[in-house]
């Protein structure tokens, strides 16, 4: 049986669930199909994303594992030494 999802018609705020995910594979240049709410960092390491508002690119360092990473995403390079990314949406 399917699942109900009492709350799929509601609009998306900041405070809400996040409503879909994928696995993260660093690249320099080809931007991610929707920019995140959340990075995931599954294995410890640095993580070396390019901002989606302002194009920035910022580098976390020594992200434990199991961070959740508040960031509007639109890359993430390949100089990133964490493990295990997922973008959230």
């Amino acid at each position: 049986m399917a699942a109900t999802d009492k709350f799929g018609s509601n609009a998306s705020g900041l405070n809400s669930p996040a409503r879909s995910a994928f696995a993260i594979t660093p690249h320099d240049t080809n931007e991610f199909a929707a920019v995140t709410r959340y990075v995931y960092v599954g294995g410890a390491g640095d993580v070396v994303a390019q901002l989606a508002d302002d194009g920035a690119v910022v580098t976390f360092k020594a992200v434990p594992l199991g961070t959740l990473l508040p960031i509007r995403a639109k890359i993430i390079t390949t100089a990133s030494t964490a493990t295990n990314l997922v973008g959230i949406y």
